[in-house]
């Protein structure tokens, strides 16, 4: 019998992670791409997720969790210097591949610099060009020999460019069933099966909660001043978060109204459980829409950021919030899924009074219900698997087989 095994079986994989989600994908990725290479060694850049799955991280991954203008600008030189010390890292480590996952203000200029280098490079998780300036697309190409896109509507954008991209379908479409189970949420919050839920989650960063909570929580006490039935859950998604929160809630008193329910992490319970969730924009959106439950959106950035942006007019679209966009670009129309108000539009006042509106029309969210169901669909692409699945193949194609084998008999 004989066994014939290239020396590309152990491939030397880097990997660029920023943020906590970035972290999530890559240690899926890690996990897919060892059922194909159990013996490869993977370096970079990675936090808890991926140091479990034996990944080497050469700096801490909190490094590069800086948003906003104003924010970026502020850690510019300390990041600027990381992006050269990986750089340099990378350049000396030559690695079979290298993945830049997210992040792509730090992780695209790095990847320019390898591709020029002559290593192969891939960017895990395409940027916004749907939103933020489409010309961006081709020079994401010099950068990345591939961009793994997690909407559908992104690889034809690339295509118009002459960028090589796949759409490998969205993480999270995997993590929630096509059809929720609301009771089963309640029972492991302690919530009544018989009353209105309202999911509140101002945002998952100390800077957001110091921006929006306020706002929110007193949109929710609105809400609750005009509906006292109503129980109210705030998951928190980190110790300093829980904190801000304990002390915002503590002057939450509305008469005959049920004090809200402040939890630790569960978040995609709190919002499986609720008739309405009240959220902050970014990728909770895209959870809430996947569990199924209408929603009203709202967000600030930091003044500076959003005078730049306007300036600059780098925006290309009206709406912001992830179902609203993803219902357009798979034809449902314009009509907005979620109401969304952003920066100045952005008031307890204009929140509660959307929120009660959806609490208070069923066949409202019936419909709204419907159109997620089809938009989840429409996140897995038809793909069967999962897919870090479908991103470790696509990364799979591009690491080099070297020509001498090892056979054994």
């Amino acid at each position: 019998m004989q066994n014939t095994t290239s020396m590309a079986s152990a491939p030397l994989i880097a990997l660029v992670a920023g943020e906590d989600s970035g972290d999530q994908l890559g240690a899926d990725l890690i996990l897919a791409l060892r059922r194909r290479y159990p013996d490869a060694r993977f370096v970079g850049i990675g936090g808890a997720r991926m140091l479990a799955q034996g990944f080497e991280s050469w700096y801490d991954i909190r490094e590069l969790s800086v948003m906003g203008f104003a924010e970026v600008l502020r850690h510019l030189p300390r990041l600027l210097r990381l992006r050269k010390d990986v750089t340099a890292q990378l350049l000396a480590a030559r690695p079979d591949i290298v993945v830049g996952i997210d992040a792509p203000d730090f992780n695209l200029g790095v990847e320019r610099k390898l591709k020029a280098a002559g290593l192969r490079t891939v960017h895990y998780v395409s940027p916004s060009v749907w939103a933020w300036r489409e010309k961006r697309a081709e020079k994401i190409g010099q950068s990345a020999d591939r961009v793994l896109c997690l909407f559908p509507m992104e690889p034809p954008i690339y295509q118009k460019h002459g960028v090589d991209a796949r759409f490998v379908g969205h993480p999270l479409a995997d993590r929630f069933p096509l059809v929720a189970d609301r009771a089963a949420a309640r029972d492991a919050l302690g919530l009544p099966q018989d009353a209105p839920v309202l999911a509140v989650l101002p945002g998952s960063r100390p800077s957001e909660i110091d921006r929006l909570g306020t706002i929110f929580l007193d949109a929710a006490a609105r809400v609750a001043a005009s509906m006292p039935q109503v129980r109210i859950v705030v998951p928190a998604a980190n110790p300093a978060v829980h904190a801000r929160l304990t002390q915002l809630l503590s002057s939450f008193a509305v008469p005959g109204a049920t004090a809200p329910l402040l939890v630790d992490g569960h978040s995609h319970e709190a919002m499986l459980a609720a008739d309405t969730v009240l959220l902050a924009s970014g990728t909770a959106t895209l959870e809430a829409m996947l569990a199924k439950r209408p929603m009203v959106v709202g967000y600030r950035v930091a003044p500076t950021s959003y005078r730049i942006a306007r300036a600059l007019k780098m925006l290309k679209t009206d709406v912001y919030a992830l179902p609203n966009i993803l219902a357009r670009a798979c034809g449902l129309g314009n009509r907005l899924l979620a109401p969304e108000f952003m920066q100045d539009d952005c008031t307890a006042d204009n929140l509660a009074r959307a929120t009660l509106d959806l609490l208070g029309d069923s066949e409202r969210r019936g419909g709204i219900v419907a159109a997620f169901e089809y938009l989840h669909q429409a996140l897995r692409g038809g793909l069967e698997g999962h897919a870090a699945d479908h991103a470790a193949e696509a990364i799979a194609e591009l690491i080099p087989s070297l020509p001498s084998e090892v056979t054994t008999r």
